[in-house]
């Protein structure tokens, strides 16, 4: 059956929603063809004042924004029905999107964000132009996909809506029961009478009601039976909330709540955006209308969560993942301590990678002029001393509920689109998994290449001492052949014995140093076995094949629904679907258990067993650094020492020339005086060429860059 208006054509059947007063269908200008959707107000609706049924139309027309849905004309029926002509969004509401059971426990990060954003720009707007909407909820927040795949939602059903200054109140009750303030429910839902009148902060409560939703894929009150069935319980868990608890669920019939001041772990946002979430959430989930935050420090707080950049960062050591959300102006000081927040790493134990090159951040450093890092390409933090692996929550990706024994339609469906949710779930562990050892193996292979180029600094050291030592050594030499020609008592006995005994333990040090290379080819091959390994791994590949023959008995289940009462063979179907989907279901966790948490938690250990034969090696690095130091200082005061000795000859030989004082005959003939020449001749010699290779040593020593991470 067709229904129009003087431009706008639609089918009854193409129905987008449902309410009280309305019907939402989808339906096309008659001339271009373009795409809207037309609200079609039923006779009941009339029965409403005058004012009210008005007060849609005139809401819409004021509000124009792109996270508000568009109002393009208001048009009637023959029935003189009115029609609302607004923006058809395609992508359905945002309730429609968590109902997808691969969003089962929630949103992923990148697409929550996008809610936060547009919820708190749609809701801004509003606020400007006075409105409350008075029925926040996922089913009133429409989807539009664009054509960059990106989502922008965008806040509809202003049925409710009406002008409403921030200190005035208003008595009408509106809204959907799970998402109404405690206030109005307790006069709308319980029916008790009250006298209290109502904010604009109602919409706050809805708002925080809608976001825990969309971020963990549950609602945070629910009492035994759920919301619907147990009123009571249900006003009694939003009344008596803890102070910043942001949930409380009664899993047993007249049992205690659990309360929680935190998200779920099984959510998909990082711990960085959860605390910047979560006191948002605990602020505006305030029963008590006077403790709640106004709209001012709700959009300043949100809009600073917003702006903030995010740093993309692996914990090497720890085998964790960190988005680090700070504001781009902050700099690298304030950075630190975020991570130290998350990690326990302290500032001054922080080092860096990036793209396998150590990463300098001096403390004055801007955030903006960060490298740019994302999931797939993170900063590695590595600690300078060891830290414990700690790597992902080692439990079961969700709790399996049990699989409806006997044959029951409606039972089997609700199992089947929960058992779809939860194998999503175990897929996204599983890869989540695999990109961690990916990063591991990554970020070692970095960590192994920089401890190898400190022990090559390590042996140029050596090289270092070993030409002075040579130097030591021969100048010893020349100065014992001085002493025995100018008959001067030459004592450098000390020295001699330091320089022989350095001579003596420089082949120990050089011989460790080798033992580490030798060490890090070992963990160097191991690692590349495990690359190998892990490129070969195809159980992600095996568990999305399973999900998918999972989610079709899923429709298939649904088709079923929706047929009713099954006749005698599509029931047999039906059962025999039953068994493939058990079968599927162990098949899958037995992939998760036995091969990919496996292969993890092997790659886990390896980690933490490079991560102390790495502490050892540079432990001792930094030792023999130190020590290769003091030998060079203690080789330097030798030589300091030997030229003294050098120059106190000299000058002897110089007076002894003076009062020879011979004719030119006998400067040529006299033995003494040759003897002598020859002396100082080979003395300039012997301090020309100490002096070439203390040249050369400096420049050695210049090209000799400090050690690395």
């Amino acid at each position: 059956m067709m229904a129009s208006t003087a431009n706008y054509l639609w089918s009854m059947e193409d129905v987008l929603g449902q309410g009280a007063t309305a019907s939402v269908f989808k339906a096309r200008n008659k001339k271009t063809g373009e795409l809207v959707a037309v609200k079609v107000f039923n006779i009941s609706s009339y029965t409403r004042p005058y004012e009210v049924q008005i007060r849609e139309f005139e809401m819409l027309r004021k509000l124009n924004h792109i996270n508000i849905v568009k109002l393009f004309a208001v048009e009637e029926m023959n029935t003189k029905q009115k029609v609302l002509v607004m923006e058809f969004c395609s992508g359905g509401s945002l309730l429609n999107v968590l109902e997808e059971p691969e969003n089962a426990f929630g949103l992923p990060e990148s697409e929550f964000l996008v809610v936060l954003q547009c919820v708190v720009n749609g809701m801004n707007h509003l606020r400007e132009n006075a409105v409350v909407h008075r029925d926040i909820k996922p089913g009133n927040i429409m989807r539009v996909v664009g054509e960059d795949g990106r989502s922008v939602y965008k806040l509809t059903d202003f049925g409710a809506a009406r002008e409403l200054e921030d200190d005035e109140k208003f008595v009408s009750i509106y809204g959907t029961e799970e998402y109404l303030h405690p206030d109005m429910y307790e006069r709308a839902v319980l029916r008790k009478p009250q006298q209290k009148a109502f904010g604009v902060t109602v919409d706050l409560w809805s708002i925080g009601v809608t976001f825990h939703h969309a971020a963990t894929g549950a609602l945070p009150f629910v009492p035994f039976g759920g919301p619907r069935k147990n009123k009571q319980m249900m006003y009694k868990i939003t009344t008596e909330k803890p102070v910043g608890a942001i949930s409380g669920v009664q899993k047993v019939e007249d049992g205690a709540i659990e309360w929680s001041d935190h998200l779920p772990h099984c959510c998909l946002l990082s711990e960085g955006l959860k605390t910047q979430l979560v006191p948002v959430l605990a602020s505006i989930l305030e029963a008590d209308q006077e403790k709640c935050w106004g709209f001012d420090q709700f959009f300043a707080e949100t809009t600073g969560i917003l702006h903030r950049v995010t740093i993309y960062v692996f914990s090497l050591q720890q085998a964790t993942a960190h988005h680090i959300y700070i504001h781009y102006y902050n700099t690298a000081s304030i950075f630190f301590k975020e991570v130290q927040k998350q990690t326990g790493v302290v500032p001054e134990l922080q080092q860096y990678m990036f793209n396998g090159h150590e990463l300098l951040l001096k403390p004055s450093m801007k955030v903006v002029s960060f490298p740019p890092s994302t999931l797939d390409r993170p900063i590695f933090l590595i600690s300078k001393q060891p830290e414990n692996t700690v790597g992902l929550l080692r439990r079961e990706p969700a709790e399996t509920p049990l699989m409806p024994a006997k044959f029951d339609i409606v039972a089997d469906v609700a199992f089947s689109k929960a058992i779809v949710g939860i194998i999503h779930q175990y897929l996204r562990t599983a890869r989540s998994l695999q990109k961690h050892q990916e990063l591991v193996l990554q970020g070692y292979y970095c960590y192994f290449e920089n401890v190898h180029t400190e022990c090559i600094h390590a042996e140029n050291k050596i090289g270092l001492v070993s030409m002075k030592l040579i130097n030591c050594l021969r100048s010893e030499e020349k100065l014992h052949k001085l002493s025995q020609a100018t008959e001067e008592l030459v004592d450098l006995t000390e020295d001699g014995r330091k320089c022989r005994l350095i001579q003596e333990n420089l082949p120990v040090y050089a011989n460790r140093i080798q033992e580490f290379k030798n060490k890090l080819d070992h963990l160097h091959t191991e690692l590349s076995r495990r690359s190998e390994g892990l490129a070969e791994d195809k159980s992600t590949q095996k568990m999305a094949f399973l999900l998918e023959k999972i989610t079709e008995v899923h429709q298939q289940y649904k088709k079923d629904r929706s047929m009713g009462k099954l006749n005698y063979n599509d029931e047999q179907i039906h059962k025999f679907e039953k068994f493939n989907l058990s079968t599927n279901i162990k098949k899958v966790k037995s992939l998760f258990r036995e091969d990919c948490s496996q292969k993890y938690l092997d790659v886990m250990a390896l980690a933490g067993n490079w991560t102390s034969v790495l502490h050892e090696i540079q432990t001792q690095l930094k030792e023999f650094n130190s020590f290769f130091i003091q030998l060079i200082g203690d080789l330097q005061m030798c030589e300091e020492r030997q030229n003294k000795v050098y120059d106190a000859v000299l000058l002897r030989l110089q007076q002894g020339m003076g009062r020879l004082q011979p004719t030119d005959t006998l400067k040529e003939k006299d033995p003494m005086i040759l003897r002598m020449n020859r002396l100082k001749e080979e003395m300039e010699s012997v301090a020309r060429e100490l002096q070439c290779n203390n040249s050369i040593i400096e420049s050695l020593g210049s090209m000799n860059t400090g050690p690395g991470i």
